[in-house]
């Protein structure tokens, strides 16, 4: 009896342990420095194709890391830029793969009245492997198509510092 019960105790010990441990996760997240490379870089592929954007990245949890606004971009560009990535990085996929899915599904259609979603083109996850880190939102293009088009070239040319 006493065999069994000194191994009850080692198992609940164990358990309590493992339960521990799991309590507390690493995570990844982007720095400053990779933040403002991807906000330069968006800016920059914009600029190229002849639009005035800005370009907001978050961190993991949706928190601003980096804006750049070009010179001429509209004010309500900052606000948008924003709500794409903050909706990007939430929802760890592209904005205008939501958008495109709140349009063809009816339940989906319900994801434009969580506050702070913005389902237009124009906001992509940053990934590390299949990890999200962030994202970069992307408004003042005409078109979301194009804003997410900035952003994935920004995503390419920053590529190797997302190993």
């Amino acid at each position: 009896m006493r065999h069994f019960a000194t191994t009850l105790i080692l198992a609940a010990c164990a358990v309590a342990s493992t339960a521990q441990a799991q309590a507390v996760r690493t995570e990844r997240n982007m720095s400053l420095d990779l933040a403002n490379q991807i906000a330069a870089a968006t800016v920059a592929a914009c600029t190229a194709g002849g639009h005035n954007v800005t370009a907001t990245v978050v961190d993991r949890a949706g928190t601003i890391r980096a804006v750049q606004r070009a010179d001429n971009a509209g004010p309500h560009t900052i606000a948008a830029s924003f709500e794409k990535a903050f909706t990007s990085a939430s929802a760890r996929n592209n904005t205008l793969a939501m958008m495109e899915n709140a349009q063809k599904n009816p339940a989906a259609a319900n994801l434009v009245y969580i506050p702070g979603f913005l389902l237009v083109g124009g906001g992509v996850p940053v990934r590390v492997g299949n990890e999200v880190i962030g994202a970069v939102g992307v408004g003042g293009a005409p078109g979301g198509h194009l804003d997410e088009q900035c952003a994935t070239a920004a995503l390419e040319k920053v590529k190797e510092l997302l190993k």
